[in-house]
């Protein structure tokens, strides 16, 4: 971390594997890596924040909603992260490597999936939730 945080205050891009589920299915523990740049003047919805939590821990999730404080949450989570301080952020993802690959965030796809995804959260969780209950009592 301390790496990553000299080169991102020298304003220079640090490329790193994130670890862990909660932003399936576009990013994969082992497989995938992220692009992370100097934050910009103004963070926007869909953009994806490196943040430090209150208790330490960094986080890359998207945000959802932005003005004062901020809500996040990830690709594969349901519940949203609210009262995020801007003073938390320390990088934002500027694109993605998938294998040796890079897709940015400026990507037309791109953009059409993050809109998409978060539509859809809704209909993920009824039909995750309705997957678990069938599962539990159909046994």
């Amino acid at each position: 971390m301390p790496l990553m945080l000299e080169c991102l205050s020298a304003g220079k891009s640090f490329r790193f594997s994130p670890r862990g589920i909660s932003m399936l299915p576009m990013l994969r523990e082992g497989k995938d890596s992220v692009l992370l740049s100097p934050l910009p003047e103004k963070l926007r919805k869909y953009d994806i924040p490196l943040y430090r939590r209150d208790n330490g821990k960094y986080v890359l999730h998207r945000i959802v909603e932005a003005g004062e404080t901020f809500t996040c949450i990830g690709d594969n989570q349901f519940v949203y992260e609210k009262g995020i301080r801007p003073e938390q952020f320390v990088a934002v993802v500027s694109g993605f490597y998938r294998g040796e690959k890079f897709y940015s965030v400026n990507n037309a796809g791109y953009k059409i999936y993050c809109r998409f995804w978060n539509l859809s959260r809704g209909l993920r969780h009824f039909w995750r939730r309705g997957i678990g209950f069938l599962r539990r009592h159909l046994k």
